[in-house]
């Protein structure tokens, strides 16, 4: 079962990845119709962690919630891998088309950052559950810190080509 577990939580971690590097490699590449497979290499990363999460309830705790809580509460590896568990279930339910015009684009999006706290939280969980040897711990989380520090970047390259927009735009309203 642990062979399980890992490979479940291994393929978490790269459908996660896989999602994340969507944006800056259609960007890099110039390919705007990779933004198609985002959502379902999303939904593979939350199926992923459903396998996880059910190898481990399942036989490491017999199916009871009494155990899982407590172990949630002992064992901070589990904490934080729960916590990126739960923030991963309202992106799969919100992944549709339907639910982008419900919510409306901007809090659609905000809700969907969550992907970020969600990677964060997978690479603590894996780097806590293992006790020596961390080299695949840290090799995901310097590609999640990588993909997280382009996004930042490209945030930042937006937001300051968008301030000099702006003041023009006030220059102008307030010379007429």
């Amino acid at each position: 079962m642990e062979f399980y577990q890992h490979a479940t939580g291994d393929w978490t971690l790269r459908f996660l990845i896989f999602t994340l590097a969507i944006s800056p490699v259609r960007k890099l590449l110039n390919v705007p119709e990779l933004i198609r497979f985002r959502r379902m290499l999303g939904l593979f990363a939350f199926f992923y962690v459903c396998l996880h999460f059910l190898t481990y309830i399942g036989p490491d705790q017999s199916f009871s919630l009494h155990g899982m809580w407590q172990d949630v509460a002992k064992r901070r590896y589990v904490t934080v891998g729960f916590l990126g568990f739960l923030f991963l279930i309202p992106l799969a339910f919100t992944s549709t088309a339907g639910w982008i015009r419900r919510l409306g684009g901007k809090r659609w999006q905000a809700l969907h950052r969550a992907i970020y706290v969600s990677a964060i939280c997978g690479v603590i969980h894996y780097y806590w559950l293992v006790k020596s040897d961390v080299r695949k711990p840290l090799f995901y989380g310097a590609l999640v810190a990588v993909l997280l520090i382009w996004r930042l970047g490209d945030w930042l390259r937006k937001r300051g080509q968008l301030s000099p927009a702006r003041a023009e735009v006030r220059g102008t309203a307030t010379q007429a």
